[in-house]
């Protein structure tokens, strides 16, 4: 499917809970959120429906993400009936790499070798004040098992001034060794609670840094779709990416809709939600109604995230958790 601006719209991002282990500051305060309850998440034969209707529109990648998607009891489960939907041959998931470890023979199983995880300090001390939890081994052991068994890895460190700039070339290095992709990406206001004056560390910045180190950085062709510059240092395995998430630079070729666990969808990431699906389906509508519901709301997607912004009912004060939009 297209929007009214040419841009082919096929991949879905579905946040199966709005919960997570760790408490980063950026994207939750220490207290955590409140959560929601089991009733008001889309089940997860609601899921199944929503993506057997999209995947008749022409949708063909999925990724899930949470919170941690892996503390949603039998999340397993959701990946195997997504494995059976044939439209979906893209099938990735976002995690914190707490819980993964033991679902890697299965994951493989089905398929599904697809991960980015989500690391913004290679220092422990870093991580624990990032993350206020300390789990940093735990990511780390479990970094290493993607790669020993074949997954595509990449990594996502959103990088913030005065707190975790000194691992930038830390985790650039990483693409020395490991073919994988490091990605650094632009801190955004959804922290629980709108940042007055954010005094952001800008993908120019991020460049500046890389650039310093690397003399012979060079660009990668961009896909429709991409969000991140990837850049290549001869002679390393894995590529480096910057994503100017606050910047939105790269709403030009956007090919996504957003779903929260509790059904509401985004056609931008900084829009309020345009529709709520799940209430929609539970007042019994038949798949085709379905589909028109997403053709209209692919239709109307905004041009930009600055639209999408400005077209928002709520003030920005009531900008959520990233744990609850769902990245």
């Amino acid at each position: 499917m297209t929007d009214s601006f040419n841009r082919q719209i096929d991949y879905v991002r579905i946040a199966v809970t709005d919960r997570c282990n760790l408490r980063c500051f950026y994207c939750m305060p220490a207290e955590g959120i409140v959560y929601e309850p089991k009733k008001d998440l889309l089940s997860y034969e609601e899921i199944t429906r929503l993506l057997r209707v999209l995947g008749q529109l022409g949708f063909s990648k999925v990724r899930f993400t949470g919170g941690e998607p892996f503390l949603r009891k039998d999340f397993i489960k959701l990946l195997e009936h997504t494995a059976e939907i044939d439209a979906f041959n893209s099938i990735h998931i976002t995690t914190n790499g707490t819980l993964l470890q033991k679902h890697i023979v299965r994951l493989k199983e089905l398929g599904i070798t697809k991960i980015n995880l989500s690391i913004d300090s290679l220092n422990a001390e870093r991580f624990h004040k990032i993350t206020r939890r300390n789990d940093f081994e735990k990511v780390m052991q479990t970094f290493h098992l993607l790669i020993d068994n074949g997954f595509q890895v990449k990594l996502n460190a959103v990088i913030m001034k005065g707190i975790n700039t000194e691992d930038i070339i830390a985790l650039a290095e990483l693409t020395k060794n490991y073919n994988v992709d490091v990605r650094f990406i632009e801190e955004m206001p959804f922290n629980g609670g709108y940042k007055e004056n954010l005094e952001m560390y800008s993908a120019k910045d991020i460049y500046a840094d890389l650039r310093a180190h690397y003399s012979d950085l060079k660009e990668i062709p961009s896909k429709h779709g991409d969000t991140a510059n990837l850049l290549s240092v001869a002679g390393y395995k894995g590529n480096i990416g910057v994503i100017a998430a606050f910047s939105r630079t790269f709403c030009n070729t956007c090919n996504r809709l957003r779903i929260s666990a509790k059904g509401k969808i985004k056609s931008c990431l900084y829009d309020d939600g345009v529709f709520n699906i799940r209430d929609f389906m539970r007042a019994g509508v038949s798949d085709a109604d379905l589909a028109d519901k997403f053709s209209e709301i692919i239709r109307l997607k905004p041009k930009d995230g600055f639209e999408a912004e400005k077209m928002r009912k709520a003030p920005e004060t009531a900008m959520q958790s990233m744990s609850s939009i769902g990245g």
